[in-house]
């Protein structure tokens, strides 16, 4: 009976600790500034989901970030540096437009001097083609700066997924992350495990944020397909992320544990492959 009372005292102890596990949001839009900051922060506790750290931007939904117009992004750029130096826990995103030429080449330049490591461009927002050679020569200058370019992947587009891919295919050098996975085009990313296998073609800088796409899969018809995307892109190159405010983190991680995934697979998804990327 003792042995059997210390049993539970312990997973009593432990249980809470597991279930409040820390996680890395990676997708996060700040549309209001420091009010949006409190109004995701406001859902976290409500739902007692710890965030060791997030990555945030300021533009999306009505604020585009539109060529024509680069001093107003790089005021909107300093502004969320300035509110990523008063809470430690927020990695700031930038933005340019790659039309933009050389002011958004030297946005580059200056939002990398002052310690910013992800830069964010949205191809359907912000209205420009991913496969136009200005912005081939904005990622190139973005990876000389040690900057990974987050870019929107719900293949809202046509054409969406195979121009990132070839984006990335040319600029080796630079970093990717891919958000929300293709969306219902996930299954293109597969050919990410034969590409692997062609001497010379892929440098292995392609990740993914799971954002929305997770929520779509789960307890579907398409959930094994996939969970099989996970791995053949390599779950080592997977990011959980939420999208808020249009999707909460809470309800991203209710659908991602509904995946069939193993626990190793999970921590690195939820944290450590976030981590290692990010130098966090």
């Amino acid at each position: 009976m003792r042995t059997l009372l210390l049993s539970i005292a312990l997973l009593a102890s432990t249980a809470p600790a597991f279930a409040q596990d820390a996680v890395v949001d990676t997708h996060v839009h700040l549309h209001k500034g420091e009010a949006s900051l409190t109004e995701y922060r406001a859902q976290l506790k409500a739902a007692n989901q710890p965030v060791s750290s997030f990555g945030a931007m300021w533009f999306g939904g009505p604020n585009q970030a539109l060529a024509g117009n680069p001093a107003d992004i790089s005021k909107r750029n300093d502004a969320l540096i300035a509110l990523a130096a008063k809470n430690p826990d927020m990695i700031a995103i930038a933005t340019v437009h790659p039309y933009d030429g050389d002011a958004a080449l030297a946005e580059v330049d200056r939002v990398a001097a002052r310690g910013i490591k992800l830069l964010k461009i949205h191809p359907h927002t912000q209205k420009f083609d991913a496969a136009d050679a200005r912005v081939l020569t904005l990622v190139k200058r973005a990876g000389d700066k040690g900057l990974i370019v987050v870019m929107d992947n719900a293949n809202i587009l046509p054409g969406d997924s195979e121009k990132l891919f070839n984006l990335a295919l040319a600029a080796p050098k630079t970093k990717f992350i891919f958000g929300h996975m293709g969306g219902l085009n996930f299954r293109f990313w597969n050919i990410l495990a034969l590409a692997r296998t062609a001497e010379n073609l892929f440098a292995d800088n392609i990740y993914f944020d799971i954002s929305a796409s997770v929520i779509l899969a789960a307890d579907s018809p398409i959930e094994a397909e996939y969970v099989w995307t996970i791995r053949n892109v390599g779950v080592d190159h997977v990011l959980l992320a939420s999208d808020f405010p249009q999707i909460s983190l809470p309800k991203t991680l209710e659908a991602f544990a509904r995946l069939d995934l193993t626990d190793e697979e999970r921590a690195k998804i939820r944290s450590g492959n976030a981590r290692k990327l990010l130098g966090r």
